[in-house]
């Protein structure tokens, strides 16, 4: 039985172990199990390994970067986003990280075109931000990150004016704010400001529709949450885990 899994801090709402189950049950899958793996510090991804027979893991909040010292290779374009969210694991233990969530948010934008100018405001700065930032600037845009704190070339939740989201078409919350059960959280941003010319897209899936986006919705903006990002990256991780 080959046994992949998810590491994270808190996990008991996760999308991924009931996608993975029911992939596996549809396609006949006997040889697999997905299991929850919580972990209070990314110092106890050292007895997991030591204790559990692993294949692949997902990796998500918290320790998309943090696990990157643990790991005996890092693929490029995870290297170049700095941020692993898929380990694949050899007979001999040997560990690569990966980053499928670029993939995913790359696949999910595809029925968001056209776009009337290529800008994005991406809110927050951990490890997901990072992939989210890598396709849009592959991609073209002109991206501008947001932090609660001052940071190199980008903003301040205060430093964000009825100007500046008239110059961002696209916003991406990659913050937690708003993710089950905390659902009446949502980024401080002047949604009076918001219009039809947006586009606001939450890498949350649960619940379906966050505060965020029916802030944005409410003021006639296109919205979309992380669901077919998360469908995609999972199929991509599985690609990996399972290819020679």
């Amino acid at each position: 039985m080959k046994q992949y899994g998810l590491i994270g801090k808190s996990l008991s709402h996760s999308f991924s172990k009931n996608y993975f189950e029911q992939k596996f049950e549809k396609e006949g899958i006997t040889d697999a199990n997905y299991s929850l793996f919580e972990l209070a510090k990314i110092k106890d991804f050292q007895g997991l390994i030591e204790n559990e027979n692993l294949s692949g893991l997902n990796v998500t909040i918290p320790y998309k970067e943090a696990i990157i010292p643990f790991l005996d290779s890092i693929d490029p374009q995870a290297k170049a986003i700095g941020a692993v969210n898929t380990i694949k694991i050899n007979k001999n233990g040997r560990m690569t990280g990966y980053n499928t969530d670029h993939f995913g948010f790359a696949k999910s934008l595809e029925d968001c075109i056209p776009w009337l100018d290529k800008t994005a405001l991406v809110l927050g700065t951990g490890g997901a931000s990072k992939a989210i930032i890598y396709v849009l600037k592959t991609l073209g845009f002109t991206v501008c990150q947001v932090s609660r704190s001052p940071i190199e070339n980008g903003l301040t939740y205060g430093d964000i004016s009825r100007s500046v989201l008239e110059q961002h078409q696209l916003i991406v919350n990659c913050t937690p704010l708003g993710t089950y059960p905390d659902l009446l959280k949502f980024p401080s941003i002047p949604y009076q400001y918001i219009t039809s010319h947006h586009m606001l897209y939450d890498l949350i899936y649960n619940p379906v529709k966050t505060e965020f986006l029916k802030l944005g919705q409410a003021s006639n903006a296109r919205i979309k949450n992380g669901q077919k990002m998360l469908e995609h990256q999972a199929l991509k991780s599985w690609s990996i885990w399972t290819r020679p």
